[in-house]
């Protein structure tokens, strides 16, 4: 299992692809193929949303992961635009970028008598937590660990990521989708009530964040991207289950 993504302990099958080249292109016979789709969407946003390893830098630079976001959204019966998941940078330059955007703080000296720093985080937090101030951070993170515990999957610990990190947030996403592709009937609505809830804060805030940073690369598309998907996604699924009763 790879290194920051919720697993089902049980079944292979069901844990959140690693290469972002391709995602499993067979789904069952008898599975929901737009609900597959979707899953496999969340999970290659997932993915992408990292700093990228050779095997994922090729993949944008030869325009493959590209190719697979749009056969993934045209499997499905969203309205959503395509990004442009490419890149003419090497795999450095992309290293960097997302070590300037997502990771790496600001920290500047206020006193030079005394040494005091005044440290600041990223540009552009990564997790849920950083987008709701009225919300405390163990509030958040305990309301998601329940939400993943519920369906019997968890944090890998070797990365020891928050349960509100965003690619933990939509790898979620996209098993909620595979179990609905498997025909669960309580999966759809635990994903609207999730996206609603969760992801949704999440992916605007980033995308926000973005939308005032220079030179963001392909990051500024996919993000944009996700939120255009997790939008679309909820408003589908409360279309679709308008009128049911609490299961």
């Amino acid at each position: 299992m790879s290194d920051a993504e919720p697993v089902d302990p049980d079944s292979a099958e069901d844990a959140p692809e690693r290469d972002g080249a391709a995602v499993d292109d067979g789904p069952p016979t008898d599975a929901d193929r737009d609900a597959a789709a979707r899953g496999g969407l969340y999970a290659l946003a997932a993915r992408a949303m990292t700093e990228p390893d050779e095997q994922l830098h090729e993949a944008l630079a030869s325009g493959a992961l590209d190719r697979e976001c749009r056969r993934l959204l045209d499997r499905t019966t969203l309205d959503v635009e395509p990004p442009d998941l490419t890149t003419d940078d090497d795999r450095e330059t992309v290293c960097a970028r997302f070590n300037d955007l997502f990771v790496l703080g600001q920290t500047t000296v206020e006193d030079r008598t005394d040494g005091t720093i005044d440290a600041e985080g990223p540009d552009v937090s990564l997790y849920e937590s950083g987008y709701r101030p009225e919300a405390s951070w163990n509030d958040v993170n305990l309301d998601l660990a329940r939400a993943y515990d519920y369906f019997g999957v968890e944090v890998d610990e070797q990365r020891r990521e928050n349960h509100d990190h965003y690619r933990l947030e939509l790898e979620f996403a996209g098993y909620l989708c595979r179990r609905e592709a498997a025909v669960d009937p309580d999966a759809a609505r635990a994903r609207l009530d999730f996206l609603d809830r969760h992801l949704a804060v999440l992916a605007e805030g980033v995308d926000d964040a973005l939308d005032g940073e220079r030179g963001t690369g392909y990051y500024g598309e996919l993000a944009a991207f996700c939120r255009r998907l997790v939008a679309a996604d909820t408003n589908d699924l409360a279309d679709r289950l308008e009128g049911e009763g609490e299961p």
